[in-house]
C-alpha cells in the first residue's frame, strides 16, 4: 500500500514538474513560430494553430493533476507568460490595431475620430511615423509602397487633398472609423497612457489584460458551478486567443469580456447591471447584439431598458460632437462585405441551396427561428449551454470571413463544455487564412462550413442520447426503490 502511493506521488511529481513544464515549453515555442516576423512559411499562423490545439489539449489534462488550491494560480500564470510571447512580435495576421492606435492619439489630440478620415492632411500633424510614412509613384502614376513598412501590411494611398503618395498601416485610410463608443473610448484609454511613439504593443498589453481578467471571470464561474477548474486554460492558452485578442490585439475581446460579464451578472440575479454590461459590449462593435436572445430569461424589460440606455448614453458625447458623422463606415462596410446580399462565403451554407438575394432571407429567417428557440429554453442554469447556441449557430450561418468574431463565442465553449462547436472556430480560422483560389474557395469554404455543422449535429446527437440514458437510469432506480422500501 505505502509503495502504490509512493508510486503515484512520483508518477504525479513527474506530470507536474517535467512533463507539464515540456508540453507548455512547446505551446509557446509553436506560438513564437506563428508570429515570428518575417516567417517564411506563409500558413504557419494556421498549422500553428492547429498544432498548438493539440498540444492545448494535453496541457489541459496535465492540469487536472495540479492541486485545486492551486491550479488558477498556473493557468494565469501560464496565460501571462503566453501573453508576453504573443506581444513579442507585431500583429502577424491582420493591421486592424492601427485604425485604433490612430483613433485614439487623434481622440487625445481633442477631435472626434468619425470627422475626418487618416488620408486627410488637416491631422498629419499628428502621424507618427509608425503609422505613416511618404509614398512613392509606380510606373503606371498609382502610390506604392514597401510590403513590411510597419512590420504589417502597408497601404498605398495619397493624401487629400494633395493628392501626393502616403504610405500607412490602416487599412481603408480613405473612409472613416466603423468603431462604436466603446470601442473608441477603449482606444483613447490605452493611448492616452503611452506616448504616440509607442507602437503597436500599447494594444497588444490591452488585449494580454482583458484576456487575463477573462480568465479570471471563467476560474470564477467554473468553481461556482462545480466545474473543472482546468478548463479554464482552454481560453487563457488558446493559440486562437493568443494570436487573435493579444497578437493581433482585436477588440472583439473587449466585446466578448462584456458579454460574459452580462451573463454572470444575470446568473446572480443582476439584470440592470447585465443589461449595462451587455449595452457597453455592443456599443463595442454591434455584433454582440446576436448574444442577447439569450439573456432575456430574467426581468427582460429591465435588462432591455438598462442595455438599450446605456447604448445611447456612450453614443451622446460622439453624437454631439460628429453628429450622423457616428455612422463612420459602417453603411459602406455592411455592403462591402456582402452582408445585404449573397456572394463570396457569406451566407454560404444557404448558398449550397439558393442563389441571388435568397441566401440571406433564408439565413435571416433561420437565425430568427434559433433566436425564438433560445429565448424560450433558456433558464439561470442553462445560460451557459444557450449563449453557446446562439452565437455560434449565428457565426456558422452567417460565415463571417473574419474568425476573431468568435472571441465571443470561446467562454461559453468552454462553461457549456459543447467543444463541438470549437468546429465554428476552426472553420472561420481556416477560411480566413487559407490563400483564396479562385476556382476552389467557394467550395472547400463551405465543405468547412459543412463539417462544421456535422460536428453540431453529431455534438447535439450524442448529447441527447447521453440524457435519454441517463433519465433512463434515473427511472429505473426510482422504480427499484419504490419496489424494495428497505433500500431507502
Amino acid at each position: 500500500m505505502a509503495a502504490s502511493t509512493s508510486e503515484s506521488i512520483r508518477t504525479n511529481g513527474i506530470r507536474l514538474f517535467v512533463v507539464l513544464p515540456f508540453v507548455f515549453l512547446v505551446g509557446a515555442a509553436l506560438l513564437w513560430w506563428m508570429v515570428l516576423p518575417g516567417n517564411p512559411f506563409d500558413p504557419a499562423p494556421i498549422v500553428g494553430t492547429c498544432l498548438s490545439s493539440l498540444v492545448l489539449v494535453v496541457a489541459v489534462l496535465l492540469l487536472r493533476h495540479v492541486p485545486r488550491r492551486r491550479v488558477g494560480a498556473v493557468i494565469v500564470a501560464g496565460t501571462v507568460l503566453l501573453g508576453l510571447v504573443a506581444v513579442s512580435a507585431p500583429p502577424r495576421t491582420s493591421n486592424d490595431s492601427a485604425r485604433y492606435a490612430w483613433d485614439g492619439i487623434v481622440q487625445k489630440a481633442g477631435i472626434s475620430p468619425y470627422s475626418y478620415v487618416p488620408i486627410d492632411e488637416t491631422l498629419s500633424g499628428l502621424r507618427p511615423g509608425w503609422l505613416f510614412a511618404p509614398g512613392a509613384s509606380g510606373p503606371d502614376g498609382k502610390p506604392v509602397c514597401p510590403q513590411n513598412l510597419f512590420g504589417t501590411e502597408s497601404v498605398a494611398a495619397t493624401g487629400f487633398p494633395s493628392g501626393d503618395p502616403l504610405c500607412t498601416a490602416i487599412n481603408r485610410p480613405h473612409v472613416p472609423t466603423i468603431y462604436p463608443p466603446t470601442a473608441e473610448l477603449y482606444f483613447v484609454g490605452v493611448r492616452a497612457a503611452v506616448p504616440d511613439t509607442v507602437g503597436y504593443l500599447a494594444f497588444q498589453l490591452g488585449g494580454l489584460l482583458i484576456s487575463v481578467a477573462v480568465t479570471l471571470m471563467l476560474l470564477r464561474v467554473l468553481a461556482r458551478r462545480g466545474l473543472p477548474r482546468e478548463l479554464a486554460a482552454v481560453w487563457g492558452w488558446s493559440p486562437f486567443v493568443l494570436l487573435e485578442a493579444v497578437n493581433n490585439a482585436h477588440v472583439d475581446v473587449l466585446g466578448g469580456a462584456f458579454i460574459l460579464a452580462a451573463g454572470m451578472l444575470l446568473a446572480g440575479g443582476r439584470p440592470l447591471r447585465s443589461g449595462v454590461a451587455f449595452g457597453a459590449a455592443v456599443a463595442t462593435k454591434l455584433i454582440p447584439v446576436i448574444a442577447a436572445p439569450a439573456l432575456l430569461f430574467r426581468r427582460p424589460v429591465r435588462f432591455i431598458a438598462a442595455a438599450a440606455g446605456t447604448f445611447v448614453l456612450l453614443y451622446v458625447p460622439y453624437l454631439a460632437v460628429a453628429g450622423a458623422a457616428v455612422l463612420g463606415f459602417l453603411p459602406g462596410y455592411l455592403k462591402e462585405e456582402g452582408y445585404s446580399q449573397s456572394g463570396g462565403i457569406r451566407f454560404g451554407l444557404a448558398q449550397l441551396i439558393s442563389a441571388g438575394q435568397w441566401p440571406p432571407v433564408l439565413s435571416a429567417a433561420t437565425l430568427a427561428i434559433v433566436a425564438l428557440a433560445v429565448m424560450r429554453r433558456t433558464r439561470a442554469d442553462n445560460v451557459w449551454d444557450q449563449q453557446t447556441v446562439m452565437i455560434g449557430l449565428t457565426l456558422l450561418i452567417v460565415s463571417p470571413n473574419y474568425p476573431w468574431y468568435a472571441l465571443m463565442l470561446l467562454p461559453f465553449i468552454v462553461l457549456s463544455r459543447r467543444w463541438e462547436y470549437a468546429a465554428v472556430i476552426l472553420a472561420l480560422d481556416v477560411i480566413y487564412m487559407v490563400p483564396k483560389v479562385e476556382r476552389y474557395s467557394l467550395p472547400i469554404n463551405q465543405g468547412l462550413l459543412l463539417a462544421a455543422a456535422a460536428a453540431l449535429a453529431a455534438g447535439a446527437w450524442l448529447r441527447r442520447r447521453a440524457g435519454l440514458r441517463l433519465a433512463a437510469a434515473s427511472a429505473l432506480r426510482t422504480e427499484a426503490l419504490s419496489c424494495n422500501p428497505e433500500q431507502r
